[in-house]
């Protein structure tokens, strides 16, 4: 292509969560950083190796394996702008590594607890952020990555999708977790809305040849969100049935034997929705 667009995906072993490289013969554009340091330090080799300047690191969403390795990151390449589409995205950031930090879960990533009165060498969550205001990304050979954070409340409450032309691919982001077991611990309201975006998303692109990458998972073609929507059916139909979370738990890997994260995206869901 004229542009040269090249891309390359890191897949996450912690939370099986994808990051992704795009790159021209001058640039290059990173989204997402992975669940924990250690795998962004792998990451910040990979990008090292390609001899260009990282220019922009766009988080997707507030959800902590997305985001967990930017520090890493900002570390690693002083001169990344850290950026996502809208205030919202960053306020979702800011909120849960707060709350993370207050119930001690970020023991294990010092360098993201937010900078306070009392820890003024935290992370500054306000500075380092910027927020785009934009529906694009542009390479510096041109190549245009198309983003769309205007959705209703799903897997997170404010997400990001990219299109891009060049590649004839969508990244859906958490809209499609492709052989992993989803996040389902959020409210109805919510669930009902990605079922419908679901839809939309298929009608758009059922007849085409599209690669769709998913958050979490392998890449597939566009009949990923049918297996998606089919997921969340067949998810609510057990939990609504279950006499115990056990039963819960063996109808949905009965069902989908060769789906991982079992033991926490799958044990959570059901937990949220079957009483003890």
């Amino acid at each position: 292509m004229a542009n040269n667009l090249k891309l390359q995906v890191y897949h996450g072993v912690e939370a099986t969560v994808n990051a992704y490289m795009f790159s021209d013969d001058k640039s290059i554009i990173l989204v997402d950083s992975l669940r924990n340091s250690g795998e962004a330090t792998q990451l910040a080799d990979m990008i090292k190796q390609e001899g260009k300047p990282l220019t922009h690191l766009l988080i997707t969403h507030g959800h902590p394996d997305h985001y967990t390795g930017m520090n890493v990151i900002r570390n690693q390449f002083p001169d990344v702008q850290i950026v996502v589409t809208t205030e919202a995205i960053k306020n979702d950031i800011a909120g849960f590594s707060a709350w993370m930090e207050s119930v001690g879960w970020l023991e294990k990533e010092p360098a993201l607890k937010p900078k306070t009165a009392t820890n003024p060498n935290g992370f500054d969550y306000e500075a380092n952020i910027k927020v785009l205001n934009a529906n694009t990304l542009v390479l510096q050979q041109g190549a245009i990555l198309e983003l769309n954070s205007d959705y209703a409340a799903t897997e997170c409450e404010h997400l990001t999708t990219i299109y891009s032309k060049d590649l004839n691919a969508f990244f859906a982001n958490d809209f499609i977790y492709n052989g992993v077991h989803p996040w389902l611990a959020i409210d109805r309201q919510n669930i009902t809305n990605w079922k419908n975006q679901l839809l939309a998303f298929n009608n758009t692109y059922k007849h085409s040849d599209i690669t769709v990458y998913p958050g979490h998972g392998k890449p597939a073609d566009a009949s990923v969100f049918e297996a998606m929507l089919k997921y969340i059916n067949d998810f609510e139909q057990t939990v609504a049935l279950a006499t115990s979370r056990e039963r819960a738990m063996q109808k949905m890997q009965e069902l989908y034997p060769n789906h991982t994260q079992a033991d926490f995206l799958l044990m959570y869901s059901v937990n949220a929705f079957v009483a003890e």
